[in-house]
């Protein structure tokens, strides 16, 4: 039976351990031995503490991400450490909480801060078809990572201080279904080179060389989020990307554990393994589609299943708490000056391979909160 309650303390201890400039979840500042900066990598954590105090009401959840948001957000709605010339859509993510913030305090600096966020985006350099640049120095580059990173932020804005209309989002969805798609199996490339010119690209179709699985994960997570972001004909739009997307990578769940492997098609390839963070976006991916409606409902046990076999498999508990293992640290594509990121089985099984990093422990909690929303956690 699954020591749920355990979870719980393992929430409550990372956030004991961690102050706004020295998060314990943020494993590359660790390593890098640097304070934080405005990041992807805390926004993921700080959406699923979010979800945590909605489900549960307890304000300690609520309390640290407001302390980290004040850390970062001035009284004008500058943001430190925010650097737009980067033109990076990692650093987007993090404005995810800005909208709770704003709706439950009514600090006019929240507010400030997302239009700030969404200023960023208007200016961001864009492809021939039109999507999101993923950064400055990957130009004319998109990656799954990305359409999670900038897409249900955007989509929030344009809820909660747009014009309700998400037009953009579902464009740039659209192109990322017709050229990143593979017609043979249905997954998604990591990376397109829309100018044909990075290093990893193919010639003819701009696509990097594999199906990474947290590149997958995240795409899988957006478009779960942008089915509860959206309503009416822009949700039916979302529905079947995500649908086929979903029973795609169902195909590849490995039988026994339950979870999925680093590349994602190739599981019986020597040096593949299992891998948490991508396993734990489809979890909370299938478990949401299926709670929202959008998936049909055996997608629940599907990742309930990969659920469950990331705690059997990975997760551990000691006398100092619950470690989090099988996490993959970090995988791109290049910069041209980096040429071993090159998108090959190789690199991507070359990566290390740690515990506790948010880019895991992150999509870990909000499976687990899509857990407690079925009621398996309160019945434990």
């Amino acid at each position: 039976m699954a020591d749920y309650k355990r979870i719980d303390d393992y929430i409550v201890s990372l956030i004991q351990n961690s102050t706004p400039a020295h998060t314990a979840w943020n494993l590359e500042k660790i390593r890098q031995g640097k304070e934080n900066d405005w990041n992807y990598i805390d926004g993921c954590m700080l959406t699923a503490l979010m979800k945590m105090c909605s489900l549960t009401g307890k304000s300690l959840y609520f309390d640290f991400v407001e302390q980290v948001a004040d850390y970062f957000v001035q009284a004008d709605g500058s943001i430190k450490t925010f650097n737009r010339d980067k033109h990076s859509l990692d650093d987007i993510n993090e404005g995810r909480i800005l909208f709770d913030l704003y709706d439950k305090t009514g600090k006019e600096k929240y507010r400030l801060a997302a239009d700030n966020l969404y200023a960023a985006l208007k200016e961001q350099p864009r492809t021939v078809e039109g999507n999101f640049w993923h950064k400055a120095i990957y130009p004319n580059q998109v990656w799954l990572d990305g359409i999670y990173m900038a897409q249900p932020f955007y989509a929030l804005y344009e809820k909660h201080f747009g014009d309700g209309s998400c037009r953009d989002t579902l464009d740039q969805i659209r192109n990322v279904h017709d050229k990143m798609r593979s017609a043979e199996n249905g997954l998604y490339y990591h990376g397109y080179d829309a100018s044909r010119k990075a290093f990893w690209a193919d010639p003819v179709t701009g696509c990097s060389k594999n199906f990474w699985l947290r590149a997958l994960g995240w795409f899988s997570v957006a478009l779960a989020d942008l089915c509860e972001i959206l309503d009416g004909s822009e949700r039916e739009e979302i529905r079947p990307i995500f649908a086929d997307l979903m029973a795609s990578i169902k195909k590849y769940q490995d039988p026994e554990s339950g979870l999925y492997y680093q590349v994602a098609d190739q599981g019986g390839r020597e040096g593949n393994y299992l891998e948490t963070s991508g396993s734990a976006m489809m979890a909370y991916a299938m478990q949401k589609g299926a709670r929202l409606g959008v998936l049909p409902e055996e997608f629940r046990s599907c990742g309930m299943k990969a659920f469950q076999g990331i705690m059997d498999k990975y997760l551990s508990f000691t006398e100092s708490g619950l470690n989090l293992g099988g996490i993959c640290l970090v995988a791109g594509l290049g910069p041209e000056d980096n040429r071993r990121r090159d998108g090959s089985f190789e690199y991507y099984i070359s990566e290390p391979v740690v515990e506790n990093d948010a880019k895991g422990s992150a999509p870990f909690i909000l499976a687990y909160t899509e857990v407690m929303q079925q009621g398996a956690a309160q019945d434990e």
